[in-house]
């Protein structure tokens, strides 16, 4: 019998907040956390908007060997990480005494590898790069600086898979615990702000190109949406079984339900509609339940005319015009890697709090995805269960589907 996967903790270091009650707040006001970012400017960005994040003090919580090999993402991580363990009532002697693992999605490393690049081209000496570099510079900094810090012994890797990354990293931890392979995984996503990580995007010139107003250049679904904007930081989800939380009398928040996936198999960077429409369908496959048991859809929808319009055109299909639909990156931008993770942190904040939150500057949506049911103000509004979509280059689709936690 597969096992019950629920969730028994949640941490945040977003742009609209640093930690859970920020980000609530945050998220009912329908607060932007976009801003202009002048280094940006200096660095020639045709578009210099971004979500930003305060850089963490590690110095009084870690020594100077674990911070050493820590880049941005991973100071990021531990800072959800830590939350997400205290409020599962999660200690580290706790975590050192069982098998606990660790997945989180990340699919680049930038500053770190161009620091020690520059280090060897202007001194021509690579011992001068650094003991750090490489643990910094590595796809799976998170999950092997997360694992030695906390001492973890079980499963232990990074999911790389663009957008969708932090998805799919929660939605590998669901399926190994209800496999029965793993009792307690520390799932997330988490993603790098600094202006090296964005060039090449913004040379692409998919970066909203309004910059007049920032916190209104991020508009999912709007017509006058002119590209999407970055940002980034880190969310953590302690995933357990049914079992285990019940055995430690942990506090249960909800309960994932399924983890739908597909490939589109054909752009390597344009969405297609079939595609996400069979994650979706494969995720309300796997939980059991209907299309129209889902009161709520937290869209990928990362305010592009093609993407947007294409994810719309799927939801459509699958569920028609009843459920609810807001895309948080109106406030947030398009946190990336970590996207995946962060949104069921803040679809679960908005479930227990009995609210949704908008997709502002959702002013007038495209002409043949109108009959959807759009959220652009906030509402207050009880909801059981929703699903939260991922996308990503080279056509990768996550869904996954989370139900508010009853012991029935």
């Amino acid at each position: 019998m597969n096992k019950r996967v629920v969730i028994t903790g949640m941490g945040i270091y977003s742009c609209i907040g640093v930690n859970l009650e920020e980000v609530r707040q945050s998220l009912f006001e329908g607060k932007s956390g976009i801003v202009i970012d002048r280094e940006r400017v200096a660095f020639g960005f045709q578009s210099p908007l971004t979500g930003t994040v305060p850089a963490p003090d590690l110095k009084k919580v870690l020594n100077r060997r674990q911070r050493i090999s820590m880049g941005e993402e991973s100071e990021y991580a531990y800072m959800a990480t830590t939350e997400a363990l205290a409020q599962a009532k999660l200690e580290i002697e706790d975590l050192n005494k069982r098998e606990v693992g660790i997945l989180f999605g990340n699919d680049s490393v930038s500053k770190a590898v161009i620091d020690a690049t520059d280090i060897v081209r202007e001194k021509k000496d690579t011992q001068l790069i650094g003991s750090g570099a490489i643990f910094k510079s590595m796809n799976s900094t998170v999950t092997m600086n997360l694992a030695t810090i906390f001492g973890l012994s079980g499963i232990n890797m990074t999911i790389s898979a663009a957008c969708a990354s932090g998805s799919h990293a929660l939605g590998l931890g669901y399926m190994f615990i209800q496999q029965g392979l793993q009792d307690m995984i520390i799932c997330g996503g988490a993603q790098e702000i600094n202006p090296y990580a964005m060039a090449s995007f913004d040379g692409l010139g998919v970066f909203a190109t309004d910059i007049s107003h920032p916190q209104q250049a991020s508009r999912p679904f709007d017509k006058r949406r002119t590209g999407l904007v970055p940002s980034g930081g880190a969310a953590a989800v302690i995933l357990e079984s049914y079992e285990s939380a019940i055995n430690r009398g942990a506090p249960i928040i909800a309960e994932i339900l399924g983890y739908g996936f597909s490939s589109n198999g054909g752009h390597i960077s344009t969405p297609n509609i079939e595609g996400p429409a069979k994650a979706m369908r494969r995720a309300l496959e796997q939980a059991d339940i209907r299309a129209a048991d889902i009161g709520y859809i937290n869209a990928h929808a990362t305010s592009t005319p093609i993407g947007d319009a294409n994810e719309a055109k799927a939801i459509l299909e699958v569920f028609g015009d009843r459920p609810y639909v807001s895309s948080t990156k109106s406030m947030t931008g398009h946190e990336c890697w970590m996207a995946g993770a962060s949104e069921i942190v803040y679809s679960t904040l908005m479930m227990q709090h009995g609210f949704i939150a908008p997709n502002i500057n959702l002013e007038d949506p495209d002409d043949d995805i109108k009959e959807l049911n759009f959220v652009s103000r906030t509402i207050k509004q009880e909801f059981d269960i929703y699903l939260s979509n991922s996308f990503g280059f080279g056509g990768t689709n996550s869904a996954l589907v989370v139900k508010k936690f009853n012991d029935g």
